[in-house]
């Protein structure tokens, strides 16, 4: 059996560029946020489930989600984030348990690393063989996410805030890693960590065979 790792963080702390470099080292990536995208993509049924809760007005004049738009709802209201977690989060899971199986049965000592903002919250991490929580300085990830988004200061630093704290994270973690100076530095940690991970994960397939 491969090994099952999962990646978090706050905004702007940089796991989904960790994410691209384990991929680049040979690890099967599993991108919780692109599975997200095409559960609610024109015809699916998360979308029709969404737009039955949140109203038409929900949907752009193209028939796709107007995620600024749901984001601005959720946001201001716990009680429909709630409810969209609801809709989503099982749809999810359930795409990568069978993406997760497939890639089993075609590499059984892969590395397969799912890239989610909420691994932890969502309870998905108790699935987790393994867990890494990317940190980075308050400071860089207003950076990041400022030169990115298209929102102001307050609103970044509002939704970050939102997030569950990276202290509270960390808790939950195998491996930290720190992604607050240049990316060739934290290439190198990804390159060693997943060394490491490469070798537990070739164990993990002995003792299957084993036991």
């Amino acid at each position: 059996m491969s090994l099952l790792t999962g990646i978090t963080g706050g905004m702007g702390s940089g796991k989904t560029l960790v994410a691209s470099i384990f991929f680049e080292f040979g690890a099967h990536i599993l991108d919780a946020d692109a599975i997200c995208r095409k559960l609610v993509e024109p015809g699916q049924p998360a979308l029709k489930e969404i737009s039955e809760y949140f109203g038409e007005n929900i949907i752009d004049e193209f028939g796709n989600l107007d995620r600024k738009k749901l984001a601005q709802i959720i946001f201001f209201d716990p009680k429909k984030k709630k409810t969209l977690e609801k809709i989503l989060h099982p749809r999810v899971f359930e795409v990568e348990n069978l993406e997760y199986k497939n890639i089993c049965q075609q590499h059984p000592k892969a590395l397969v690393i799912i890239d989610a903002a909420l691994l932890i919250e969502s309870g998905n991490y108790k699935k987790m063989d393994k867990i890494i929580v990317v940190n980075t300085d308050k400071k860089t990830q207003i950076e990041r996410v400022l030169a990115r988004s298209g929102l102001d200061y307050n609103e970044v630093v509002a939704r970050i805030d939102s997030q569950m704290p990276i202290s509270e994270k960390i808790k939950y973690a195998d491996f930290v890693l720190d992604n607050s100076l240049d990316k060739n530095s934290l290439r190198k940690k990804v390159k060693n960590l997943h060394i490491e991970l490469s070798i537990l994960a070739a164990e993990n397939n002995w003792k299957n065979l084993l036991y």
